[in-house]
């Protein structure tokens, strides 16, 4: 048997292949995709923290700041309430591009197909112009099991497909942080492996990633990578508070997350779509209910264009801008 490997080895040297033992994945680079270039596309702001303003002064003031479109909140407690969308998602819309900007992705509760409000939202932003939204999650019952939990969600996900489909708008599962499905990733993969993601994928959080997976999240990337349509851009860094490890958000930039290899590996994988940025850092001095609106908006604007800054010049560096 011994006699027989060295046998082999020696064939596959003269053939010129290596055997290579792996200890990092990091050496080989993503698997280059056949399809057609894709691009970074409109870089919006994450409507939620921008809710304390109207319609037309939240567009305007992403303008000022220089967004190219709003990633706008369709849910409960949102800038849109599902119940009103026909009516109020109209209105909102008209004032993004009023002020120059698109409205690429919304942001919704949406997860299940037969609820009557799902048809409603999903028709109403696809008519309007607006491609992709990021659904509701989706919780684990650990009474039941983690495979029969992911397996019982199968049948919905099947019929959400349909029906964006035939809205023709593509759901987005973000991943996040915490104990419920789309944490790891792999459970995402895990739901949508039988599927072609022309209707249905992810919204890929690079922050939400490297909590979970701080050294491991380029695999984690890799796995889910053709489902990829649109990207959460935000940071952090691990910190003690009170005596306790926890996660404090920063701005872009100043915490964890690897921007420069994630972008080459976004290069890389030939992924694109819409990016949403998101601020869940404080971005003002004081509370904002000791402050007036005045001074709230100029303390935020100021926040968000220095992050938006930054995403740009990490983009440009990429050459993805």
């Amino acid at each position: 048997m011994k006699k027989k490997r060295r046998e082999f080895i020696k064939k596959m040297s003269g053939l010129g292949v290596g055997l290579i033992t792996v200890k990092d994945l990091s050496m080989f680079p993503a698997v280059p995709s056949r399809e057609k270039k894709k691009k970074i596309e409109e870089i919006c702001v994450f409507s939620k923290h921008l809710q304390f303003l109207d319609y037309e002064e939240m567009a305007e003031t992403a303008a000022e700041i220089g967004f190219d479109g709003v990633d706008l909140t369709v849910r409960a407690g949102g800038h849109v309430l599902p119940e009103n969308v026909v009516k109020d998602l109209p209105r909102a819309v008209s004032a993004v591009e009023k002020a120059g900007l698109n409205t690429p992705l919304m942001a919704t509760d949406v997860n299940d197909p037969d609820n009557p409000l799902t048809g409603p939202v999903l028709k109403t932003a696809a008519d309007h112009g607006i491609r992709h939204y990021r659904m509701g999650y989706l919780r684990y019952d650990f009474d039941r099991g983690i495979m029969k939990t992911l397996d019982g969600y199968l049948p919905a996900i099947k019929k959400l497909i349909r029906l964006n489909q035939e809205s023709g708008i593509i759901g987005n599962y973000q991943n996040h942080d915490g104990t419920n499905v789309g944490a790891t990733i792999w459970d995402l993969w895990y739901l949508f492996r039988d599927n072609q993601p022309d209707w249905i994928g992810c919204q890929f959080d690079i922050r939400h990633a490297t909590v979970e997976g701080g050294h491991s999240w380029p695999v984690d990337m890799q796995l889910i990578s053709p489902y990829i349509h649109s990207l959460v851009i935000k940071d952090h860094k691990w910190g003690q508070v009170d005596g306790e490890w926890r996660i404090i958000n920063t701005p872009v930039g100043e915490g964890m997350v690897n921007f420069s290899r994630f972008f080459q590996l976004v290069k890389e994988m030939n992924i694109g779509g819409p990016v949403t940025m998101h601020f869940e850092y404080p971005m003002t001095e004081r509370p904002e209910e000791e402050m007036d609106v005045k001074e709230v908006k100029k303390q935020v604007m100021k926040a968000m264009k220095k992050d938006l800054d930054a995403l740009k010049g990490l983009l440009k560096n990429a050459e993805l801008l």
